[in-house]
């Protein structure tokens, strides 16, 4: 790894580089061992970091780079022509560099909240309840269904877009023994998930609409035959939007269902069997959004019993 950190240049020799980069190799080299990212992935972001603050004025010194309120400023204006998606992945590494360089307390407390964020950041309550609301208030049967059922799938079973496309009604079933739900997906992560309590009843009302439950009908749009990549996307442009609830948002979702599981003290291997995953590196884009335990509580839980 630390061949690759020595031999890491930026695309395009950008101005600044032969400044900043002794100090990004510096700091990458200190994360390296302790985060799930390649050091190509950090050296990348942390780069484009420091560039961003090289320009601006700033001291040359990652502690100085990766403080909340660099990150927060680079990612709101430092890079306008990255997608959100990318913009979100710049953040999460870089706040993993700040945890390891800095350490995880916020001095200046919570981060703003931003566009870029969007994708990997879970629903707090209050969101999740907004966008109870806008589903139910939505202006047709199917849009209010559609929309519902969304929400049971992505923050009660925590599945993403392309699990929730090819999820036929009898994927769906009581369990035996108790009246929760499972749900056993389609596709290369193959798996049956227990729904989270709140979300049962949600799930299960979605099956019991169908005329025909035990048929081969799709959970989510049954009147449309038609599935592709974009079969989500699409309904939800259709719907009718609130600027007081933030967007409906797959990836957000199943952020929500980790963080909730994670701060739950759910045993790591049961949360990775869930998500169907088979590494921890899936499942770092939430570590910056759990909960902290107190100063005891974490002394206690490190010590043991």
């Amino acid at each position: 790894m630390s061949q690759r950190i020595d031999a890491y240049r930026p695309a395009g020799s950008p101005a600044g580089w032969s400044r900043v980069g002794d100090e990004v190799r510096r700091a990458v080299r200190l994360a390296d061992p302790l985060v799930a990212y390649k050091a190509t992935e950090l050296m990348g972001a942390l780069t484009k970091l420091a560039l961003f603050c090289f320009g601006e004025g700033m001291p040359v010194s990652a502690e100085v780079w990766l403080t909340r309120e660099s990150i927060e400023r680079f990612i709101a204006v430092g890079c306008p022509h990255v997608s959100e998606s990318a913009r979100g992945n710049y953040r999460t590494r870089l706040l993993r560099l700040h945890e390891v360089v800095i350490g995880g307390v916020c001095r200046t407390g919570k981060p703003a909240s931003l566009s870029g964020s969007s994708p990997n950041q879970p629903y707090s309550r209050t969101e999740l309840a907004d966008l109870w609301g806008w589903a139910t208030g939505q202006p047709t049967d199917e849009l209010r269904w559609g929309c519902r059922t969304l929400l049971a799938l992505g923050a009660g079973c925590g599945l993403d877009s392309p699990e929730v496309i090819p999820l036929r009604a009898h994927d769906v079933r009581r369990s035996p023994t108790a009246s929760s739900v499972v749900v056993a997906t389609r596709g290369p992560r193959k798996r049956e998930i227990l729904c989270r309590r709140p979300w049962e009843g949600v799930l299960a009302a979605a099956v019991e609409r169908l005329e025909t439950p035990g048929a081969a009908s799709y959970l989510f749009r049954p009147s449309s035959l038609a599935r592709g990549a974009n079969t989500v996307t699409n309904f939800l442009d259709r719907t009718k939007r609130s600027q007081d609830v933030p967007r409906l948002v797959m990836g957000r979702l199943r952020s929500t269902w980790l963080a909730t599981l994670f701060n739950e003290r759910v045993p790591i291997t049961v949360i990775v069997a869930a998500a169907g995953v088979d590494t921890l590196h899936g499942l770092s884009r939430v570590l910056p959004f759990l909960s902290s335990p107190s100063a005891e509580e974490a002394a206690a839980l490190l010590r043991g019993n």
